[in-house]
């Protein structure tokens, strides 16, 4: 029966309500309210009410089921600046009409293309290491996905960029936990120091982005998916305008770079401290490439190191939370949502629930060997979201994820450097709350010429 009481949540400040504890840590927020107050509970952020929904079974309604009546909520509005109305943030007949002119994008004969460029990228980074080096792994993953998707979006390298996109990022990210976490937030149009900041920053990548769209538009007949974009035409014959193109570009950009490269992060690490996985990784790309560069071709024939990539996202999903709006009032596990609710569904809580996943702490691969992903309800595992808004990159990250796994697998092992306990910190994505230091091992497969 509806009720129009509120459900159980953590007491906060009068002012603030949980804006502290959401600075200090919010996945542990997040999960002591799961843990304390069950499926469905309350926030307050200053004068925000959010509800955190934690059953697979919710997750779906608000989704799928019901996906009309709930929009992308606040937070990511707070990134219009930097985003623009591409598919990440758009809404409605405008969004519908981009997703379907953009899905030929990622059809299969092109993602198999990418492939090698993956594959040859990765290869260069490996052959760049040295035997017992200490290397930054988050930092050179964030390099080597950032070049992947410059190459298959825009047909060109960064490399002599990369810097410059990087701590372009890293003020975006800085500004987004810093308005997530404010009691009150100015929109971007005020000048303040931070917005104004802001603002630069974003005008610098779009000189970037601008730029190469010019100079496609100029060569014309590339394969790079910058090229097939502009090429594309809606049912009425219209294409895209720049702005159209800058903010697609933008999102498939930044989606596509911060992912993975998060994923491969968070991987080593895991496979650092986990020798057994990885001598069960390095078997088998060893057995299946003997030393040989993978090709697409070789996916089906590496269902281990498959596994291995889907644990990760499991442990360390790179976007560790979703946010829906309600456009109207509507009915959800048994509560009264009013118009204009945020509701949050976090992969984070949901992939590490007991529930669903036996031993949820543990990195296990071999939990997915047995059919483990069709005998879950639909939405105990996530990582890239659900319903008509589910990831359109997902075979690109998922392609990109295994093909450099084994490339690397087969020529290196990682001994983590002693220091501080690396933790998963929230912002725009799951990121490590340091870099992921390590010590390089050179190996080769027994054989391989």
């Amino acid at each position: 029966m509806t009720t129009a009481t509120l459900p159980p949540g953590p007491k906060g400040r009068f002012l603030g309500g949980n804006l502290d504890e959401l600075r200090r840590d919010p996945l542990a927020l997040y999960g002591r309210c799961a843990h304390e107050f069950g499926d469905f509970s309350t926030m307050r952020f200053g004068l925000r009410r959010v509800y955190l929904i934690n059953h697979p079974d919710l997750v779906e309604m608000v989704l799928v089921t019901n996906a009309r009546n709930f929009i992308k909520h606040y937070g990511l509005k707070m990134n219009r600046l930097l985003l623009g109305d591409g598919l990440l943030t758009n809404e409605g007949d405008s969004w519908l009409r981009q997703r379907r002119l953009i899905q030929p994008v990622f059809n299969r004969d092109r993602l198999a293309g990418y492939g090698t460029v993956m594959v040859e990228l990765a290869e260069r980074l490996a052959a760049s290491w040295r035997d017992g080096e200490t290397r930054n792994l988050h930092a050179d993953m964030t390099r080597l996905t950032l070049e992947i998707i410059a190459r298959a979006l825009f047909g060109t390298g960064l490399t002599d960029k990369a810097s410059e996109i990087k701590a372009v990022l890293e003020t975006v990210g800085k500004s987004f936990n810093r308005r997530l976490a404010s009691f009150f937030v100015l929109p971007e149009s005020v000048p303040t120091p931070a917005n104004l900041h802001m603002r630069r920053a974003v005008q610098r990548l779009d000189e970037i982005l601008y730029d190469l769209i010019r100079r496609r538009r100029e060569a014309g007949g590339q394969n790079d998916l910058l090229s097939i974009l502009l090429q594309a035409r809606h049912e009425d014959g219209g294409r895209m305008t720049d702005r159209q193109l800058r903010d697609e570009a933008m999102t498939l950009f930044l989606a596509g770079h911060d992912t993975t490269s998060l994923t491969l992060s968070w991987g080593w690490y895991l496979l650092a401290q986990n020798p057994d996985v990885y001598d069960a990784l390095q078997a088998e790309v060893c057995g299946v490439l003997a030393g040989r560069s993978p090709t697409p071709a070789d996916l089906p024939r590496l269902p281990y190191t498959e596994r291995v990539v889907l644990e990760i996202m499991r442990l360390y999903p790179a976007a560790y939370m979703l946010g829906r709006q309600a456009v109207a009032a509507c009915e959800l596990g048994g509560y009264h949502l009013p118009a204009k609710a945020t509701v949050l569904m976090s992969q984070w809580l949901l992939h590490r629930d007991a529930r669903w996943f036996t031993e949820p702490e543990r990195f296990h691969p071999d939990r997915w060997a047995d059919g483990l992903a069709k005998r879950l309800p639909k939405f105990a595992y996530f990582p890239f979201g659900g319903g008509p808004r589910q990831c359109i990159g997902n075979s690109f990250a998922m392609m990109e994820a295994v093909l450099v796994l084994a490339t690397l697998a087969q020529r290196c092992r990682f001994t983590l450097v002693p220091g501080p306990p690396i933790r998963p910190a929230p912002g725009l994505t799951l990121k490590p709350s340091r870099g992921i230091e390590a010590v390089v091992r050179l190996t080769s497969c027994p054989g391989a010429a």
